[in-house]
């Protein structure tokens, strides 16, 4: 391998593919030892990073550094939705291949993490969840579908924003873990104000024109209750699983099922419940159950589905969210991190959901 293919090889850590293959990478002159980085707005995310890697491949080179003209941002933005697309299904011609993340066949587990209302922590456990998969070597990306009430661009603590290419969306990266959200998008005091058909819209998009890349995992962070946020993904993405979290106490529990009801109503598979703020440990060592005790559990029980997890009431947890430093990441040694891994764990291990085709049915 020659000095101007090892460079090509390198990879691109914000899009996971090579210069090369990107479009990255523009004359190599080694006789003068410079190096031509292509790249499609100035401050790039992982401009250091790319710097930093050209010096291995090609040391005491100088990198010199050019923003790409629109011409060349067209030819990358062609590029990536050539990678996005599934191949062509049947009866389908090759112009009419969908975003992978949407075909059936695609090996992408989407997880619809969802709750019958508000406060029960299901931004929090939607992050500190996509964080422990990443951990135990899983390529994970998260949406944020709570258009209304967006929190994880805060939550996450992403030093840059994504990248809008045309009508491609690159999400950001953090902690090892993809996101979008409307939050980055508008400024943190503004409402959203949007009739249905909008929401629809917008969720459908952040779902098939982002570069999600070939993901193990997609987790939703979904808006509480049973409105049009499921209605738009059982139909933008029918082989979504739903897990439900809630507390303990009984009156969160019947208000979750109501969630879970909705799911099932829409076909949708419900694999598991995820019951949050379950108990305290104080100082004493001694187990303090602070919001009473039994909800995830019954709600197992009355769904006919396991219940997975019981995250610890900790106060790390909470700091996390607010600091964007999810504990996941502050604190793996916690009681709470190491429940989360436990989590991702058992999630990963239950293997997707079975799906029904409708052409082999029997008559």
């Amino acid at each position: 391998m020659n000095q101007t293919e090892a460079l090509a090889a390198i990879e691109e850590p914000q899009i996971g593919r090579t210069l090369g293959e990107l479009g990255f990478l523009g004359s190599v002159d080694e006789n003068a030892h410079t190096v031509e980085l292509l790249l499609p707005v100035t401050n790039w995310p992982n401009r250091t990073a790319l710097e930093g890697r050209i010096a291995e491949v090609f040391p005491g080179a100088t990198v010199v550094i050019r923003t790409m003209s629109e011409e060349q941002r067209l030819d990358l933005r062609n590029r990536l939705r050539a990678f996005m697309a599934a191949e062509p299904g049947p009866g389908l011609h090759e112009h009419e291949s969908s975003p992978a993340i949407t075909d059936k066949r695609s090996a992408t587990r989407v997880l619809g993490i969802s709750s019958g209302k508000g406060g029960v922590g299901k931004s929090t456990v939607s992050v500190n969840l996509a964080i422990a998969l990443a951990q135990i070597g899983k390529r994970v990306g998260i949406l944020d579908a709570d258009v209304y009430g967006f929190s994880l661009p805060k939550m996450l603590g992403a030093p840059s924003d994504p990248i809008v290419l045309g009508d491609t969306v690159i999400p950001t990266l953090v902690h090892g873990v993809r996101c979008l959200s409307m939050g980055y998008f508008v400024d943190d005091e503004q409402p959203v104000i949007w009739r249905g058909p909008m929401l629809h819209k917008a969720i459908e998009q952040l779902i098939t024109e982002a570069w999600w890349d070939n993901l193990d995992f997609l987790l939703i962070d979904m808006p509480p209750g049973t409105g049009d946020v499921a209605l738009t993904l059982s139909e933008v993405i029918p082989r979504i699983e739903m897990y439900v979290v809630t507390t303990p106490q009984p009156a969160a529990q019947r208000v979750a099922q109501r969630s879970a009801f909705a799911a099932k109503k829409l076909k949708l598979a419900v694999r598991g419940v995820i019951e949050n703020m379950s108990y305290f440990i104080g100082d004493d060592g001694k187990r303090y159950e602070l919001f009473g005790s039994g909800g995830g559990a019954q709600l197992s029980a009355d769904l006919g589905i396991p219940l997975l997890g019981q995250i610890p009431l900790e106060s790390d947890v909470r700091e996390g969210g607010d600091n964007g430093q999810p504990t996941t990441v502050a604190h793996p040694e916690s009681a709470a991190a190491k429940v989360f891994v436990e989590l991702a764990t058992r999630i990963a291990s239950q293997g997707p959901s079975r799906v029904y085709r409708q052409e082999l049915r029997l008559n």
